[in-house]
């Protein structure tokens, strides 16, 4: 069957066997060495595809084929991958997707719970991927190496991912986003036309109080503002909804600021790394929008990082990738990682 014919066949039907999930989170984990002041417990959402979800499976010998981890971004939650998910399972994957730290239906620790340093200390991406590599590998006890997949903030997650956990990933797929330490993130975050990078790096509690009452008008901003084709998320829609109540929860925009407030640790890590270990022998897929701020230099940055890149570009697409030109995300994916597998 085609990737087109998996990615029509999918049906409402599916979301039945999309199991909503918590689990207990002890941060840091043994997995990493952090200036950690006591460790910090709070309840992690996420949701359990199995393969084949969509298909009667009682006299079916189809194995899984492997586990896809989904990593979504700001101003998301784990809904962001929605059309994309049956495909996944149908294909024969198992998919795994959380709300990470602070967004959807998880709790938000405190800004530096169980960590020293800065403000927002919890929330670096090493901090959230260990989170995750948590959840994938010692809850769900996931042995086997599993494709990482993200996009925004969640790209800058699965790279920190892959970097830190290699032995436990099979591949990454990086969605558009301006990768901390690379040189186009240095001279990117410069533009004013990501002012925001500045405005959510402010303390004192201030973008929270500014934009509190005002959820919706500063999430759509993003929507429009990053989009090509705008009806991936529809104004005023029930999409746009989901992500307005997710971030209309208490601690829920302080979090989200605490993952912009991190990138400068986010950099040093990341160069770090690099320069301790070497280029990562994790392949790594880029996909960007082709009406994107990242289509042009996607290459550029993961080069820095990782030692067999490609990249991609899709149609009629800004930002959201996998909300705008969902058939063509999945079917770039699916190829990748049928390659990796």
């Amino acid at each position: 069957m085609s990737t087109t014919e998996i990615f029509k066949k999918f049906t409402p039907a599916s979301l039945e066997n999309w199991n909503h999930r918590f689990a207990t989170i002890t941060s840091p984990s043994a997995s990493i060495s952090l200036a950690s002041s006591s460790p910090y417990t709070f309840r992690l959402h996420y949701v359990d595809v199995p393969a084949y979800s969509n298909r009667d499976t009682s006299h079916d010998t189809s194995k899984p084929k492997g586990t896809i981890l989904l990593i979504h971004g700001f101003p998301q939650t784990w809904w962001q991958w929605r059309q994309v998910i049956g495909p996944f399972s149908d294909a024969g994957y198992r998919v795994i997707l959380p709300d990470y730290r602070g967004a959807g239906n998880s709790q938000a620790p405190p800004s530096n719970a169980g960590f020293a340093g800065g403000k927002g200390g919890g929330y670096t991406k090493l901090v959230i991927a260990d989170d995750l590599h948590n959840l994938v590998h010692n809850i769900l006890g996931i042995h086997e190496k599993v494709h990482v997949v993200g996009h925004d903030i969640g790209a800058m997650v699965a790279h920190a991912y892959v970097s830190w956990f290699p032995e436990d990933s099979a591949s990454l797929v990086w969605g558009d986003c301006p990768l901390p330490g690379s040189t186009f993130y240095e001279e990117f975050k410069k533009d004013q036309a990501v002012w925001h990078f500045t405005f959510h790096n402010v303390e004192d509690d201030l973008p929270e109080r500014l934009v509190q009452g005002h959820e919706r008008t500063y999430i759509r901003n993003f929507f429009d503002r990053l989009s090509v084709n705008v009806w991936g998320i529809p104004p005023g829609g029930e999409d746009e909804d989901v992500y307005v109540t997710a971030y209309s929860r208490p601690g829920a925009f302080r979090a989200a600021f605490d993952t912009y407030r991190t990138f400068e640790e986010d950099a040093r890590e990341n160069r770090e790394l690099v320069q301790k270990k070497g280029k990562s022998k994790v392949p790594a897929l880029g996909v960007s929008g082709d009406g994107s701020f990242n289509n042009a230099r996607a290459e550029e940055q993961l080069k820095e990082f990782y030692e067999g890149v490609e990249v991609v570009s899709l149609k009629n697409s800004g930002h959201w990738i996998a909300e705008e030109n969902p058939e063509e995300f999945f079917e770039k994916v699916l190829v990748w990682i049928q390659r990796h597998g």
